[in-house]
C-alpha cells in the first residue's frame, strides 16, 4: 500500500512540476510542443486563448451553445494544421482567423438554412467615394456600451463592424471573411458606424 501511495505521489508531483514548467514557455515553445502531440501543451494552449476565442465567435453567432461548439472545433482545427503555421509567433492571430472564419461560415450556413440568401442581406451599392466614418468619435463613449449597442445592430452591420472594430481586421480581410466586394464593405461599414451613431446618441440622450 505504501508502494502504492509513492507511485501516485510521484506522477502527481511530476505532472503538477510539467504544468507549471508550462505556464511558463511562451507560445512559440509551446506551438513547438503542440505539434510532437503533446497533449499537455494543447491544454496549455487552450487555457490561454478559449476565452478570448470563445468572445470572438460569440459577437458572430450570438449563441452561447453555438460560439462553444465553434470554439472548441476551431482548436481542434488548429492543433490538426500546425504544420502549415509557418511563424508560431503568429498562432494567436491565425487561431482567431480560423475562428471568424468558421463563425461566418456557420452564419452563412444558417441564413441559407432559414432560405434567406446571404446576398439580399448584405447590400449590393455602387462605390462612394466620402470614405469610411472617423472612429475618435467612439472612443469618448464607455466600451460596454458601445458593444451593447452593436448586438442591437442587424446581423450584417454587427459582423461587419465586430470584424472592423472590435477584431481589427482590415477592409480587404472582411471581404474574404464575409465575401463581399470592397464597395460593399466600405459602404456596409460606414452605414453600421452611421446605425451605430445614433444607437449610441438615443442612448446617451
Amino acid at each position: 500500500m505504501k508502494t502504492v501511495t509513492i507511485i501516485i505521489f510521484k506522477y502527481l508531483y511530476y505532472n503538477n512540476q510539467l504544468f507549471v514548467t508550462l505556464t511558463k514557455q511562451n507560445t512559440e515553445q509551446l506551438v513547438a510542443l503542440c505539434k510532437t502531440g503533446n497533449q499537455s501543451a494543447q491544454l496549455e494552449i487552450y487555457n490561454r486563448y478559449y476565452k478570448a476565442m470563445y468572445n470572438a465567435s460569440i459577437r458572430i453567432v450570438k449563441n452561447n451553445f453555438e460560439a462553444e461548439d465553434i470554439m472548441q472545433d476551431s482548436f481542434l482545427m488548429a492543433f490538426t494544421k500546425l504544420e502549415t503555421l509557418k511563424n508560431a509567433s503568429t498562432f494567436g492571430p491565425w487561431l482567431k482567423r480560423i475562428v471568424i472564419n468558421n463563425s461566418i461560415h456557420h452564419y452563412k450556413k444558417n441564413i441559407k438554412n432559414n432560405e434567406v440568401p446571404i446576398d439580399d442581406i448584405l447590400y449590393k451599392v455602387e462605390s462612394k467615394t466620402d470614405g469610411i466614418i472617423s472612429d475618435y468619435q467612439f472612443t469618448n463613449l464607455k466600451v460596454q456600451q458601445v458593444l451593447n449597442s452593436i448586438k442591437t445592430l442587424k446581423d450584417n452591420y454587427r459582423i461587419a463592424l465586430t470584424l472592423n472594430l472590435i477584431e481589427g481586421f482590415d477592409n480587404e480581410e472582411i471581404c474574404e471573411i464575409m465575401n463581399i466586394s470592397h464597395a460593399n464593405c466600405r459602404t456596409t461599414i460606414s452605414r453600421a458606424k452611421e446605425c451605430l451613431r445614433q444607437k449610441l446618441k438615443i442612448a446617451t440622450a
